[in-house]
């Protein structure tokens, strides 16, 4: 009943990780992907989206597919937590390591979209004489902030996404048994 409980206790814990990963990926999504903003520059009206920079598009693309993702690992976990009554299920490895490398790829895969996104957005703020890209962010200030909070979020959604890849290879590597401990030995000396 002890090991039942530890494993009830590890499954909430996990949940609200992935609750926590799930709400920022989410935020994240919403705020670039909503996030528009007007100005008229020389009498022409200009309108700044988040399909004008395509690392934006495939940023909140990405968040949303993780946040979806958290959601159905939360109810997996919400399951275990209530349901599973310590039963030991037949396909628990295969199931260990589906959510370990599913964890490990939404991690790369929020981690590098993010990354590009922000890269991107250096580029926006500063511009790039040699290209004579000129700064955005001093046209679309708001736009830019709030471009600057979603990466926050994904940024912190990705940190999340590592910790949890880390919980799952836990989880996955404690069903197998220790190579490191010797095997014991019959001879006695």
């Amino acid at each position: 009943m002890s090991s039942y409980m530890e494993a009830a206790a590890a499954a909430k814990t996990e949940g609200l990780l992935r609750g926590a990963c799930a709400l920022l990926a989410a935020a994240a999504a919403l705020l670039v992907g909503l996030n528009t903003q007007t100005e008229t520059v020389l009498f022409i009206r200009k309108k700044a989206t988040v399909k004008d920079v395509q690392a934006l598009w495939v940023l909140a693309m990405a968040a949303a597919a993780a946040a979806g993702y958290h959601l159905l690992q939360l109810l997996r976990c919400f399951y275990l937590s209530r349901f599973a009554d310590g039963k030991p299920c037949r396909h628990r490895r295969a199931i260990a390591w589906l959510c370990f490398l599913l964890d490990k790829g939404c991690a790369y895969i929020t981690f590098a979209t993010t990354v590009a996104a922000a890269q991107a957005c250096v580029v926006a703020l500063y511009g790039t004489h040699a290209l004579q890209w000129t700064k955005l962010c001093n046209i679309y200030t708001r736009f830019c902030e709030q471009v600057a909070g979603s990466l926050v979020c994904a940024m912190l959604a990705a940190v999340g996404t590592a910790l949890l890849s880390v919980v799952s290879a836990r989880n996955l590597f404690r069903l197998y048994p220790s190579m490191l401990s010797p095997p014991p030995s019959s001879f006695v000396g």
